[in-house]
């Protein structure tokens, strides 16, 4: 019986990446976590340790930092395109990578009731992530979001579920419903207002959880994606992962207290975990635009 080495690919992941214009007063601040991992005829380094055509990770690292001076960092989806396609154009013998990243948003911090033109506060709710990947197949985009925690206190239902022996799960028409969600959206085309999408795609999203009715958590998956989809002719599919962040009425009755849905226990684990992939039909083949490499989008 023969063994043989399958699928592989190797890279530096999670390169931290600030990149500061002062070129005014008025500094801009971009902060990533890049990943970078190539493809190509790298079998002889697996099989025989041979390092001939292995670009070291370090380079690849040291890579993206110069890219940051060199290319500047605009949106990621640019910035990951830039790397993607150097290795795979200027680095023989790679023929194909992938580029994860993830951007923490900053806002600036206000001092005497002006923003400050150097100093930022750490900004949420979301971590904005983009995954490149460039070969033979093509250049795919995928961009995305993730930890986006939202929560509405009434319009979500759960009932007329299967029930067996071993249900104790009481129906509920008035429940809160929260979730840390992770979208991510795959493009067909890389000529993109990749901001502008961003922005838009999140204000769907957000607004689809919060307006709908819901009778599960997997319809509001599928209406947010929906949305999406039909808003959005340039992207061709969006994948959901959302974890049910439970809070449950807390009994307050051994207190001779009522509890109409005010007090809750926000439990942390274990969690539902609805997941779904919304596709436009017809739409151009996927290719290795989901093949992960750190998983960091």
């Amino acid at each position: 019986m023969a063994i043989i080495l399958g699928d592989n690919q190797y890279g530096k992941a999670e390169s931290r990446l600030v990149r500061i214009y002062r070129d005014s007063p008025r500094h801009e601040i971009r902060d990533l976590n890049v990943t970078t991992a190539l493809r190509g005829p790298f079998e002889p380094a697996y099989l025989a340790g041979d390092q001939s055509n292995v670009l070291p990770t370090d380079t690849q690292k040291n890579t993206a930092y110069a890219f940051a001076k060199s290319k500047g960092v605009e949106a990621i989806e640019t910035f990951g395109l830039e790397l993607a396609r150097h290795f795979v154009g200027d680095v023989s013998p790679v023929t194909g990578a992938r580029i994860e990243i993830e951007e923490y948003a900053w806002e600036r911090a206000v001092v005497n009731g002006a923003e400050h033109d150097h100093t930022w506060l750490r900004k949420g709710p979301e971590i904005r992530t983009a995954a490149i990947t460039v070969d033979a197949s093509g250049e795919h985009v995928v961009g995305g979001l993730k930890e986006l925690v939202i929560l509405k206190s009434t319009g979500s239902e759960f009932a007329g579920f299967l029930k067996d022996e071993y249900t104790t799960l009481g129906e509920t028409n008035d429940r809160v419903m929260a979730t840390a969600l992770k979208a991510q959206w795959r493009f067909t085309s890389t000529a993109v207002d990749w901001d502008a999408v961003y922005a838009d795609v999140k204000r769907i999203m957000v607004r689809e959880f919060a307006t709908l009715q819901s009778l599960a958590l997997q319809q509001t998956l599928w209406h947010m994606g929906k949305a999406v989809l039909e808003a959005h002719d340039e992207i061709a599919e969006v994948r959901l992962a959302a974890p049910n962040k439970h809070h449950f009425a807390y009994d307050l009755s051994p207190y001779g207290m009522d509890n109409p849905n005010e007090v809750f226990w926000a439990a942390d684990r274990p969690y539902g975990l609805i997941e779904a992939q919304i596709l436009r039909e017809g739409a151009a083949p996927a290719g290795d635009a989901w093949r992960v490499s750190a998983g960091l989008a």
